[in-house]
């Protein structure tokens, strides 16, 4: 079984995490998601964003770090 909170996902890519998770939100939020399926679509969807968050956050770091070093160069 795997964790609640992982930073790995199974897909490639940022994008490719968030589309995962609009389609599972998608999905869950129509209603038609069997209980079983739902829980084990939600536990994937936590992973996903706690995945495309830790991205996000690491992506916002290189951009302040480059900013700095172009600020430095000016």
């Amino acid at each position: 079984m795997v964790g609640l909170v992982t930073f790995m996902s199974e897909e490639n890519t940022f994008e490719e995490s968030l589309g995962t998770l609009e389609k599972l939100v998608t999905d869950l939020e129509s209603g038609t998601v069997p209980l079983l399926e739902s829980v084990a679509a939600f536990q994937k969807g936590a992973q996903l964003l706690a995945f495309c968050q830790k991205t996000l956050k690491d992506a916002e770091l290189q951009v302040r770090v480059l900013e700095e070093v172009i600020s430095q160069e000016s």
